[in-house]
């Protein structure tokens, strides 16, 4: 299978995800189109799109941001796995007609999600997850809501059981965490978490968090 991963920004990487492409023998490729003239994958050359986050919003005007839109609405017609984190779930939710907006509250840092829908069975009813964000989506018409966090409701959906979008990073191992903060340590600024860089990479990312990213990545590729 060819993955192709579209990251949007230097310091949020692929991380865990590339060990399931590993696990299972996939060829990987990685775009930056916000540094390399807006280069994307194109829709024949690949299996399952990967969309990472970034400090970008969908509603932001850049020609790159437009071409991924019309890449994500090709592959929906073919019906190929499509997996967003953060940006990349909004993006995907952009292109199915739905509205991303400021979040009622910033979430930076360590809290918990609450999974809202068992259509995927054996995932935990909670888990810890790292928050980087402060904008929202709405659920597409047509999607299922997975996950809820306390202040902010609307945390995960899946759409024709094949494309799934989180607002929060299951993919981050604790260096990529530590990228982060060295990087963009400011964005805790404001956060209704009231944390910090120390607290934050004082808690170790549960081991459950990549069992779970790794069975919702099995499960829209069987759903294909």
């Amino acid at each position: 299978m060819r993955v192709n991963i579209i990251q949007h920004t230097p310091n949020e990487r692929p991380g865990l995800i590339l060990d399931w492409t590993q696990n299972h023998q996939h060829q990987v490729g990685i775009y930056h189109p916000y540094q390399f003239q807006g280069v994307l994958p194109t829709a024949a050359e690949t299996d399952l799109l990967i969309i990472l986050g970034g400090p970008m919003s969908p509603n932001d005007h850049f020609s790159w941001l437009e071409n991924e839109r019309q890449l994500i609405q090709t592959l929906l017609y073919l019906r190929r796995p499509i997996f967003g984190v953060c940006l990349g779930a909004q993006q995907i939710v952009k292109t199915l007609g739905g509205t991303i907006k400021a979040a009622p509250v910033k979430e930076v840092g360590w809290a918990p999600v609450k999974l809202e829908n068992q259509i995927i069975p054996n995932l935990p009813a909670k888990m810890s997850v790292l928050h980087w964000h402060q904008d929202t989506f709405s659920i597409p018409t047509g999607a299922i809501r997975l996950f809820s966090s306390e202040l902010v409701p609307h945390q995960g959906f899946l759409y024709r059981h094949n494309v799934l979008g989180l607002q929060f990073h299951l993919e981050v191992a604790s260096l990529n965490i530590r990228e982060m903060l060295i990087n963009d340590g400011s964005y805790l600024n404001g956060s209704a978490f009231k944390t910090s860089c120390q607290k934050i990479l004082s808690q170790p990312v549960p081991p459950i968090n990549q069992r779970v990213l790794f069975q919702l990545l099995d499960f829209i590729c069987a759903n294909n």
